[in-house]
């Protein structure tokens, strides 16, 4: 059944069984960037400015911990949003923009930075791996000096797709570039070889505008990194020593989903922000069925929310109509990454408004709502479907 898609970009052409799958949806992953975010702060606090880029670059490869994990997450339905307030005094907010191609976008902020992130997928099926390649774009302004970070990361393989031990693995180089003064820094993630030999080591260094080496860092993407002084041949500086920049946080034993302790929390309804948008992922009677266990019901769900996205497609085309984000505009700017174009959406501002509504009106604290009894609600029309 598979043989006719080899070669081929698979997002959005097989209809895979929620066996396979997390309780979690893309956005929510998306969120998980977000839990060393204290990284991010330090960089903005940090007026050494190759420190910066040790401190970014940190924050960046923390994600990689949580996206090893194999399960698949449920595609967002076009006009699905994430929400998360509760973490670092960071907000965040994630919303499906386009459904073909699926392009999903993010904003995040505290008192130290602001987080834009346009993401689409380009994969190739190769028989019993796929390639996941990044056409994202990832900003970060440091907001003390408004210093502006791009983030260009490695392409991501999964192998084992079909038969033995699926594991996932990101070989190649990871680039951030500092776009204001032209430094940066370029982390290689060693390929698994024979046995897991090199699996999970990245190493590389930060450079200065001229392109000469400044600080070596050097770790393992599961377990932590370190940073050292270097002269510009990349040896270390003598009468220095490898300092450690971060740490993995314990994660739980035996975890069903492989789940970390920053997965659960933004997974949960008692962390859902006051006046949760009814179109939040944890919403998905797909998503919840399958977070308490339920393979029939998640299935089921998962089949009538799709064809009820089919439904509102086949709607708009009947009445002329374009989906339009709600909290991200497309823009007509084009971004090239490696592996393709980018068109790129940009945040407008408007959840800010929302958010400050929703916690400065007197009903929201006056009255709690059982959230979870929330309908999830991402449709364009009010009813959902094509009647």
């Amino acid at each position: 059944m598979m043989q006719k898609y080899i070669g081929s970009d698979i997002t959005s052409m097989v209809t895979l069984p929620v066996i396979i799958f997390e309780p979690m949806s893309m956005l929510q992953k998306m969120a998980e960037i977000m839990e060393y975010s204290h990284l991010l702060d330090l960089a903005d606090k940090c007026e050494d400015p190759y420190m910066r880029l040790v401190y970014s670059s940190s924050w960046a490869i923390s994600l990689y911990y949580a996206i090893q994990r194999t399960w698949k997450p449920f595609n967002p339905i076009l006009g699905e949003t994430y929400e998360m307030v509760n973490h670092g005094g960071v907000t965040f907010l994630a919303e499906q923009v386009s459904h073909h191609p699926p392009i999903g976008a993010a904003h995040a902020e505290n008192e130290h930075f602001t987080y834009d992130l346009t993401s689409k997928v380009r994969t190739k099926f190769l028989g019993n791996s796929v390639e996941i390649y990044p056409l994202g774009r990832t900003r970060v302004t440091l907001k003390r000096d408004g210093v502006v970070l791009d983030l260009v990361p490695p392409l991501t393989k999964v192998s084992n797709l079909i038969f033995g031990r699926t594991w996932i693995d990101s070989p190649g180089e990871m680039i951030m570039t500092n776009l204001t003064t032209g430094d940066k820094v370029v982390l290689y993630f060693q390929p698994c070889g024979w046995f897991g030999a090199g699996r999970y080591e990245v190493d590389g260094y930060v450079y200065n505008a001229a392109e000469e080496p400044k600080i070596l860092i050097t770790g393992k993407w599961n377990e932590s990194l370190h940073y050292q002084n270097c002269d510009t041949e990349g040896e270390p500086l003598p009468g220095t020593e490898l300092k450690e920049v971060w740490r993995v946080a314990e994660a739980p034993k035996n975890d069903k989903f492989q789940y970390t302790h920053f997965a659960h929390k933004i997974n949960s309804f008692e962390t859902a922000p006051k006046g949760l948008l009814a179109s939040d992922s944890r919403l998905r009677p797909d998503r919840y069925a399958l977070e308490k266990g339920d393979l029939s019901k998640a299935g089921s769900e998962k089949s009538r929310l799709e064809e009820q996205q089919r439904a509102e497609k086949r709607k708009r085309g009947a009445n002329g109509d374009q989906f339009t984000p709600k909290w991200f505009d497309i823009t007509s700017e084009i971004h090239p990454t490696p592996w393709g174009d980018l068109e790129v959406c940009e945040y407008n501002g408007k959840y800010n408004e929302h958010r400050a509504a929703i916690d400065s009106s007197s009903t929201s604290t006056s009255k709690e709502i059982d959230v979870s009894s929330v309908e999830f609600n991402p449709w364009q029309y009010e009813t959902g479907t094509s009647s």
